[in-house]
């Protein structure tokens, strides 16, 4: 699959997305190396802290289904005129799994550029973190 299809099939989430609150409809495409595909949309709630990205969502079906660390592509679109970079929140939950993924970040016009996640997060926290802390 090249970026651009990764990007698309993204794109195709965001008609999925559950905005009624800040009606910003987000889809994400989540690579693994074996070549299986998770979407993702984001997904909101009156309780705002319950809420979950498109980044998150295509994350945890991966997860859930058996994936761990075979992540390699992630794709983030959104219908803005501005790139959709993935939130803080996101960008750590990314980074417990895949701290060498690479994202391709798309604005409304199919347009996107590619970064990795550690560009975005440097010197992140995980669990090898936890491995050296004294007890």
């Amino acid at each position: 699959m090249t970026d651009q299809e990764l990007v698309e099939l993204a794109f195709t989430m965001l008609k999925h997305a559950y905005v009624p609150y800040s009606g910003f409809p987000v889809g994400a495409a989540l690579e693994c190396a074996g070549g299986d595909v998770y979407t993702g949309c984001n997904v909101e709630n009156a309780a705002y802290g319950s809420t979950i990205c498109a980044e998150r969502t295509a994350l945890v079906k991966a997860v859930s289904e058996g994936h761990r660390d075979d992540f390699i592509r992630l794709a983030v679109v959104g219908a803005a005129a501005d790139y959709c970079w993935p939130c803080g929140a996101c960008r750590q939950m990314l980074s417990e799994f895949a701290p060498a993924l690479r994202l391709l970040v798309a604005r409304g016009d199919h347009t996107f550029v590619s970064c990795s996640l550690s560009e975005l997060l440097p010197h992140s926290f995980g669990p090898k973190s936890l491995d050296k802390a004294p007890r």
